[in-house]
């Protein structure tokens, strides 16, 4: 089972700062240099590590934290072109990247405030379009049963 992108642009917008359980070493390190830099309203962090464990590249290699995808929304990237946000964010990770047995691959969606309330926005639009359609759909087999 999939989840609908809709789904994931509908997460609670929070700071992760309070987030209490630690989850590994490296996200634990992206985490909080991106929440301490950026003050993010959206933090997602995927561990995708697991999907390119039997690569080639990465024999040898004893970190089970090597590829993550993040999506991060901040006032901070306000004004900045994409590659600029992307570059703001490589910085604060540069340890991380640079380390031996450190992240190998990152791959980023970098929002701003305004950007993550639109993709929101559009997202209840599109399950609100769904829903009236599932409802018609029924409504009209119904009918045809009557």
């Amino acid at each position: 089972m999939s989840l609908r992108p809709s789904l994931l642009l509908r997460l609670p917008i929070r700071k992760f700062a309070t987030m209490t359980t630690p989850l590994t070493p490296m996200e634990d390190a992206i985490r909080t240099k991106l929440t301490a830099s950026l003050a993010p309203t959206l933090l997602q962090i995927h561990n995708d590590s697991h999907k390119h464990a039997h690569h080639k590249a990465m024999a040898g290699v004893a970190s089970k934290e090597t590829h993550f995808r993040v999506v991060v929304a901040s006032a901070q990237f306000a004004g900045l072109r994409m590659l600029q946000r992307h570059r703001l964010v490589n910085g604060l990770l540069k340890d991380e990247l640079e380390a031996d047995g450190g992240i190998h691959a990152l791959q980023l969606r970098t929002l701003t405030v305004e950007e993550q309330e639109k993709l929101v926005e559009r997202a209840g639009e599109i399950e609100a379009k769904e829903s009236a359609r599932q409802a018609a759909a029924a409504a009209e087999s119904a009918a045809g049963k009557s």
